[in-house]
């Protein structure tokens, strides 16, 4: 029969529970601990969607200015053409996309069902590592 014992905080735990060794991990610097590739694809996910809220901003502004008048939408019409950094902020905001509908597609095939062991997690985040990039460099030759 296991004793109820009590701890600092006041909560129960076994006394057998004590014998045990804890083998958790201590050193929890995301930097040097070994992750799968659907952890990465998972962030990278979460990330690109920071990235798509932020660069909103941006094509709104640009959205706006270019409906003022058919002036204002010439200025923003050459204005992307000439400007490289405009082209990069925009191709970007547009890779965030891209990856974040690859990944949120990979989200929904899961939900009905297909691929959800952790063998089909880890395929699943493969592809969107293929395809992403292949999308965002058609992207990229789309934009220059």
């Amino acid at each position: 029969m296991a004793y109820r014992l009590r701890d600092k905080s006041g909560r129960g735990h076994n006394e057998k529970s004590k014998a045990v060794k804890d083998n958790r991990p201590v050193n929890l610097d995301i930097g040097t601990i070994k992750l799968p590739i659907t952890a990465y694809a998972s962030i990278l996910h979460r990330i690109s969607g920071i990235a798509i809220f932020v660069g909103m901003a941006v094509l709104l502004c640009l959205l706006d200015s270019s409906l003022e008048s058919a002036e204002s939408f010439n200025t923003v019409k050459t204005t992307l053409a000439d400007n490289f950094l405009l082209k990069l902020i925009v191709w970007l905001v547009l890779c965030g996309f891209i990856y974040h509908t690859c990944a949120g597609v990979k989200h929904l095939i899961m939900d009905l069902g297909i691929g959800e062991t952790l063998e089909g997690g880890k395929k699943g985040a493969t592809i969107v590592f293929a395809v992403s990039p292949v999308l965002m460099l058609l992207a990229g030759i789309w934009i220059w």
